[in-house]
């Protein structure tokens, strides 16, 4: 993302995106076809994975804040009740979470003999957006596969925004949406820290924005209240619960970029850190780990990262989003190219 926002004050990491937090890998899968009747299909699936090993037998610590519950996700009571994510965390459209659920279990059971078998059941996780103002959800193009071949794409680095993956059909803010990424550096007493945000855009108006002065919407045709789902991915040492409150912060950055969360709208967040790792065989009457003091002052430099993170992100999805084609003959307009001209 160019300097055309001014996000904070914490500096950025190297990529600006999830996957500066070691380990992390992000992967997408994006399908744009047109069919036959003014239909078209412009969906996907997205994946992140907290690590590259296998993500059951070393799950991460995790938790997630519901801020609005207009949502169809799957996995996210026993993230609270457990406080652990052992599946990459995948991204759809609504009627999708079905399909890349059962993609996701089938890449699981692959790549980990025991579940079902000498060992429990998986939790597998995954969020959704409804697309299905551009994308035709009713033909349900996402199959299985395809979230195998999200997360088999899954990789360090630089990452893709705008309208890739999951939010290859999604909207924001009057523009085109999609998935956008940032990361913020954190330091105290010789440690730096990483606080880095994924999200799937898809809600609001334009005059919700500061940014976003112009008055016309993209279409005449009302638009939905829309969604977003949130990952937060650190480094820090911390617990589950230290990540419920992270996961709370996110509200923040949604709210500064313009969101006043609508009744219709499923604000999902999903936090977790590649640090204290837990082992699925483990054995010993007590567990020994270390996590940060909350009375510390860096915690409020965490909170702000969170904020800043989340809303650059938010920025970033629709900043990097080329304009798009979708069912019916309509069309979501690129923010970038209205801004570069």
């Amino acid at each position: 993302m160019n300097n055309l926002f001014s996000i904070g004050t914490l500096p950025k990491g190297v990529n600006n995106c999830i996957t500066d937090v070691e380990g992390v890998k992000a992967g997408h899968v994006t399908l744009s076809e047109e069919r036959a009747d003014g239909e078209r299909i412009q969906t996907g699936v997205t994946a992140v994975l907290p690590h590259g090993r296998n993500l059951f037998q070393h799950k991460v610590r995790g938790a997630s804040h519901v801020i609005n519950g207009f949502g169809k996700t799957t996995g996210l009571i026993q993230i609270d009740e457990l406080g652990v994510i052992e599946s990459p965390i995948m991204l759809t459209n609504t009627f999708s979470v079905g399909n890349v659920w059962q993609g996701t279990l089938k890449y699981m059971l692959d790549s980990t003999p025991e579940i079902g078998e000498s060992t429990g059941s998986v939790n597998i996780i995954v969020g959704e957006c409804n697309d299905s103002f551009l994308n035709s959800v009713r033909l349900q193009a996402v199959q299985p596969f395809h979230a195998e071949e999200a997360i088999r794409a899954a990789a360090i680095g630089p990452c893709e925004n705008g309208a890739v993956g999951a939010g290859a059909g999604t909207l924001c803010l009057g523009y085109k949406g999609g998935i956008g990424t940032a990361s913020r550096l954190i330091e105290a007493e010789g440690e730096t820290f990483t606080v880095a945000s994924l999200v799937q855009t898809n809600f609001g108006r334009r005059e919700e924005n500061k940014y976003l002065d112009r008055s016309l919407e993209p279409t005449r045709e009302k638009l939905p209240d829309g969604s977003i789902m949130i990952i937060l991915a650190v480094d820090i040492p911390m617990s589950d619960r230290q990540l419920k409150r992270l996961a709370k912060r996110a509200s923040v950055g949604l709210s500064r970029a313009g969101s006043h969360i609508h009744h219709g709208s499923g604000d999902i967040v999903i936090a977790f850190s590649t640090e204290n790792q837990v082992g699925h065989q483990c054995s010993g009457l007590f567990e020994t780990t270390r996590i940060i003091r909350e009375d510390h002052p860096v915690m409020n430099k965490i909170f702000q990262g969170v904020a800043e993170a989340v809303e650059e992100a938010i920025l970033s999805s629709i900043y990097h989003a080329e304009e798009t084609a979708g069912r019916k003959g309509r069309a979501a307009p690129s923010f970038g190219k209205e801004v570069n001209g």
